[in-house]
């Protein structure tokens, strides 16, 4: 089974990083963007299980590892 967590900032949280792409993209000529909010991708191969199993599994790994969950969000898509 596979799986795909995104881990992006909250909206209340200022992404230092996105604005510095923004204004690399800027000096590059490439005009009309106004925010760039940066996160992580992470691709998961797990062992056959149930879903809901793998889902709470993942659910777990995201609040004790792979997100700061007091200044970011994530989801998880079963693949």
């Amino acid at each position: 089974m596979k799986a795909r967590i995104t881990v992006t900032l909250r909206e209340s949280v200022l992404d230092p990083q996105g604005e510095a792409i923004v204004g690399a993209l800027k000096s590059l000529a490439f005009e009309g963007i106004s925010s760039i909010r940066q996160g992580k991708v992470f691709d998961i191969v797990l062992d056959d299980q149930p879903s809901e199993t793998a889902k709470e599994k993942l659910d777990q790994m995201c609040e004790e590892l792979l997100a700061n969950t007091v200044i970011e969000n994530y989801t998880i898509e079963l693949l």
